[in-house]
């Protein structure tokens, strides 16, 4: 395994939370581990989410010597899905895929961050899950545990499904946690064979 995609239910469910955890579980196996987020919105001077997940990736592998501008390489300002903040910009996906091989070279394993969910749209015709497809690798995908996440979860795990994308699934147990066992977990006992909670990586 040299890459892994983390993406989610929508935004705001802790992507890069997860980037974190898996950031410091794959060190920790010893591994050397890198970070990646090919775009980033809401940006006004530098990437938050990427710039520390980068420093985080520096501290845990020294020979991951590489700049913002490689792990963040597209950055807009306005705090919108990538098709709107980009404005009248191309993204360029061969820019995407060749910064990607790049970062993989001072690495064994690179965390690639998404944005938003699965159908934020890149262009008009492609969505994050097509980006995810077009890098050949396995998927990440992180619940919330708030009321109405099950429908999400389902929706996402189908369209991943469609896509013949391996995923594995992680509940990032934050939202309404006082109620989620009560209001929840009973349907994912009942449908899932095993539930993985994010907090279940933390060392």
């Amino acid at each position: 395994m040299k890459q892994l995609f983390i993406t989610a239910t929508n935004t705001d469910i802790g992507k890069t939370y997860a980037s974190e955890l898996f950031l410091k579980y794959y060190s920790k196996k010893g591994l050397k581990v890198g970070y990646y987020k090919p775009i980033e919105t809401g940006v006004i001077d530098l990437p938050i989410d990427g710039n520390k997940m980068l420093n985080l990736a520096k501290e845990l592998n020294p020979s991951f010597d590489v700049s913002i501008n490689d792990v963040v390489p597209y950055q807009f300002k306005l705090p919108a899905a990538p098709f709107v903040a980009k404005a009248n910009e191309k993204i360029d996906l061969k820019l995407i895929i060749k910064k990607r091989d790049y970062l993989l070279k001072f690495c064994d394993i690179l965390i690639i961050e998404g944005a938003g969910g699965l159908m934020v749209p890149i262009e008009k015709d492609f969505f994050i899950i097509d980006l995810i497809k077009e890098f050949k690798t396995k998927a990440i995908l992180i619940s919330p545990s708030k009321l109405g996440s099950i429908n999400d979860t389902l929706l996402s795990m189908n369209a991943l499904k469609a896509k013949d994308i391996n995923f594995d699934w992680y509940i990032n147990l934050y939202q309404d946690k006082d109620s989620f066992n009560e209001v929840t977990m009973p349907f994912y006992k009942e449908y899932f064979e095993k539930i993985n909670f994010l907090d279940d990586l933390k060392f």
